[in-house]
């Protein structure tokens, strides 16, 4: 999916380069455990074979017992059930009084501090939890275990018998989405889910190809379409912990319905636009601790799911014109619909068919210490290993994230997705990832990825940039250490708005092929390179480096050799890797960096900053010299971009022809407005010549003109040829003193010609680009004078 433009995008989408690798084949099935018939009015058990784990399943701290063996504190009543010696017409509300199906506790509408306990050591086949009723504050009703403290996790293992979310004719069906996984909650809230083991696939040794099949560990829905009126509309305090769910199978082509091990969704069959503002999110909800392995698509999910969400009129133009397609889900910030308060720490994901941890349309998350061991590794399909899409004022910090596959497009371990707002990623430490190191997609505002490990991830380091931005990017002092001749690029695309690299060290362990920088000419027109250090084995430097006038061009003198990067540490001892790659007291990096506010408060292994004459290069602060506690940028970066005088800056602007969409945001006005994310469009029915005239309001004299073209995933550069004009006052007529056919593209300063004076300027575009179906778009015309 991509952004649109005025007129639909004519672009087709590059070939992809996806790696798939096959399903993890189980090694055999374990002996079948029959269970015994227990009462006459108890249910046939369900014979059947539970796979063999290709991770061991996690145990309970040593020493400890089930929460289920200790007393209630929230007051509640305990349900005891139990797979083996229970009966559904007992009273269930002791050990000895056990219900025996999870059908009986499906059946029962449970209140605040209630209990539901399953017996530690046995198993549910073929079975679903859906318990009704909410907690309250202070009180959630708990899913948990009781019994043996030798005894594994309570397993539910629904093997795929969930209801189907679609209809007959393929559309989703309102009343079925979201009872898919093994737990079920539904318009429910305050709930504790710990201490159990979930799968829910019929067939562990087959990789599902086709076919139409959801299935998740837990799945919490919001559906919008059963509620009423009066009805409380968000869903409070929810905590998953210490849960282990592997074996979830699902097709792999995309249904338009996500599903994983953790899955919290939001449903509604109409267009976002016929529900109220506010509302239908969830807030005050922790996931962690837990261990995910095998799962389809992912280990931790979040998302709206609006039926009507990805047509053309679910799109919206925002207050500055810039147009988000519905899919961008910018309509979840206009109508206050985040969920929020959400945190997501110290999980294990194994083998993970899609993203590992895929996040959206949530404010005030915090991810952290999740450790990623595998994704993208059946799903044909664009996804990421861990990141946030849709969100706001958001963290990614401490995670490790390896083993991604070769992907053309996403398929790094991060992602500076669309539509974020103060979103950053910092400390975390991905490594082995072939598609490289981050995903940029654009429509975002103040995204940061600061003092990141990244060690061979070695495909593209910063993938994409597919729309402008509302501000700048920062990448600060991160440390990138890559195999020349295994990398593809630094960047793939153009950065399509301003992006500053400051702080970094570049680090190519290749002795035989410099750094690819980019692969398209302009790529790197919009990116500000300040103080990074720029090492190449090989010791030759690329044409393509880019100029950074205060950078270094040497060994950074780590610590430990980058050769011998830290693996298996795990997340918990994540600073152990960063260490690695600490400077020594001996490197020039240190005190060879430059302050910017966007850098924080702390390094990767938590030293404050900063100390000496400046802060160090890279992803860790040596202590050397005195701290500077309340450090002040007096030099910065921001007027580091093209400073030359612009004497057409705010000058007014009239055209022939202007678009009336957007919300009347793609006026003229903005060619001289000296932003670049803004732009002016001409209507769809727009006759040739087009023309742009600039009131200078007196003489003025230059000798450059800057000219540039809007573009996006669906939007080409559309001028194929222009004039330059002045107003000659005495001829009371236009003069013609530059003319080009050869387009104009990005970043086009036009010379040549003898310095111009003249009170107005204008661009006539005369012609368009055969191929191209819709009228220009520029974002700028700028009037320099050399040396002026």
């Amino acid at each position: 999916m991509r952004p649109v433009d005025v007129g639909p995008p004519t672009d087709e989408a590059a070939p992809k380069r996806v790696r798939i690798t096959a399903r993890t084949l189980r090694a055999g099935l374990t002996s079948l455990l029959a269970a015994l018939l227990v009462g006459s009015l108890a249910p046939a058990a369900h014979s059947a074979a539970r796979p063999e784990q290709p991770t061991a399943a996690p145990a309970t701290a040593a020493g400890q017992s089930w929460p289920g063996n200790k007393p209630n504190k929230a007051g509640g009543k305990d349900y005891y059930i139990d797979a083996t010696q229970g009966h559904d017409d007992a009273a269930g509300t002791s050990p000895g009084s056990a219900w025996r199906s999870l059908a009986k506790a499906s059946a029962t509408t449970f209140g605040p501090g209630d209990r539901i306990l399953l017996k530690a050591g046995e198993q549910w086949q073929d079975e679903q939890l859906w318990p009704k009723g909410s907690g309250s504050a202070g009180k959630p009703v708990t899913i948990s275990a009781y019994g043996d403290k030798r005894a594994g996790r309570p397993y539910i293992a629904t093997n795929g018998n969930v209801p189907s979310p679609f209809k007959a004719d393929g559309t989703k069906n309102p009343e079925t989405v979201g009872l898919t996984g093994a737990i079920v909650l539904r318009n429910q809230q305050y709930w504790n889910i710990n201490n159990v083991e979930l799968s829910n696939d019929d067939d562990f040794a087959t990789d599902i190809t086709k076919g139409s099949y959801v299935r998740d560990g837990i799945m919490v829905s919001i559906n919008a379409d059963l509620m009423k009126a009066d009805d409380d509309t968000i869903m409070d305090h929810f905590r998953i912990s210490d849960i282990y769910v592997h074996d979830l199978d699902g097709p792999s082509n995309w249904q338009k319905i996500h599903y994983g091990a953790v899955d919290f969704q939001v449903f509604g069959s109409k267009s976002y636009k016929d529900y109220a503002t506010g509302g239908h999110y969830f807030k005050d909800v922790r996931i962690e601790n837990n261990t995910f392995d095998n799962v389809e698509l992912h280990a931790v999910q979040f998302a709206f799911n609006w039926f009507a969400a990805d047509g053309a009129d679910a799109g919206q133009y925002d207050e500055a014109g810039k147009y988000h397609e519905g899919w961008e889900q910018l309509w979840v910030r206009t109508r206050d619909l985040y969920s929020r308060d959400v945190y997501i720490g110290h999980n294990y994901a194994k083998s993970i068919g899609q993203g590992a941890f895929q996040l959206a349309d949530t404010q005030r998350m915090t991810v952290e210490y999740n450790e990623v061991n595998g994704f993208l590794e059946r799903y044909d399909a664009v996804s990421c290993g861990l990141y946030l899409w849709a969100g706001a004022d958001s963290t990614m910090q401490y995670n490790e994230v390896y083993g991604g596959p070769h992907n053309e497009y996403d398929g790094t371990p991060w992602d500076l997705e669309y539509t974020n707002f103060n979103v950053t990623y910092q400390y975390n430490y991905s490594h082995d990832n072939a598609a490289g190191w981050m995903a940029y997609m654009g429509n975002s505002s103040n995204s940061v990825a600061r003092y990141n490990l990244s060690v061979n991830d070695n495909g593209v380091l910063v993938k994409n940039m597919l729309s402008t931005n509302y501000s700048p990017t920062y990448f600060t002092n991160n440390t990138f250490v890559y195999d020349g001749a295994d990398l593809d690029y630094v960047h793939d695309e153009t950065f399509l708005s301003r992006v500053y690299f400051l702080n970094n060290i570049f680090y190519n362990t290749s002795k035989t092929t410099e750094t690819p920088w980019y692969r398209r000419t302009g790529a790197l027109r919009q990116a500000v390179f300040s103080h990074n250090d720029y090492y190449e084995a090989g010791a030759e430097h690329s044409t393509q480096e880019p100029a950074d006038p205060d950078g270094l061009r040497t060994d950074p003198k780590f610590v430990g050799d980058p050769a011998d990067h830290v693996t298996g540490a795990g997340v918990d001892h994540i600073r152990k890797a960063a260490a690695h790659f600490s400077l020594r007291k001996d490197s020039p990096l240190i005190d060879a960096g430059r302050y910017n506010a966007h850098m924080g408060s702390s390094d990767f292994l938590g030293t404050r900053l900063y100390y000496g004459d400046a802060p160090d290069i890279g992803i860790a602060e040596r202590k050397a010299g005195k701290r500077v506690a309340h450090p002040v940028d007096d030099d910065p970066i921001e007027e580091e971009a093209d400073n030359r005088a612009d004497l057409a800056l705010g000058k007014p602007v009239s055209a022939s022809s202007t678009h009336p969409g957007a919300n009347g945001s793609l006026g003229a006005e903005k060619l001289t407005d000296g932003d670049l994310t803004t732009r002016w469009a001409a209507a769809d029915d727009a006759a040739y010549p087009i023309t742009l005239d600039i009131d200078l309001g007196t003489d003025t004299t230059f000798d450059q003109v800057y000219l540039d073209e809007y573009t996006d995933s669906g939007t080409n550069p559309r001028v194929q040829s222009f004039d330059l004009q002045r107003w000659d006052a005495a001829t009371g007529a236009w003069v013609t003193f530059a003319s080009r056919d050869t387009g104009i593209g990005h970043d086009l300063t036009v010379t040549g010609f003898d310095s111009v004076t003249t009170t107005k300027l204008r661009v006539a575009l005369t012609g368009q680009i055969a191929t191209e179906q819709y009228t220009p778009s520029l974002t700028a015309v700028s009037l320099h004078r050399t040396g002026g």
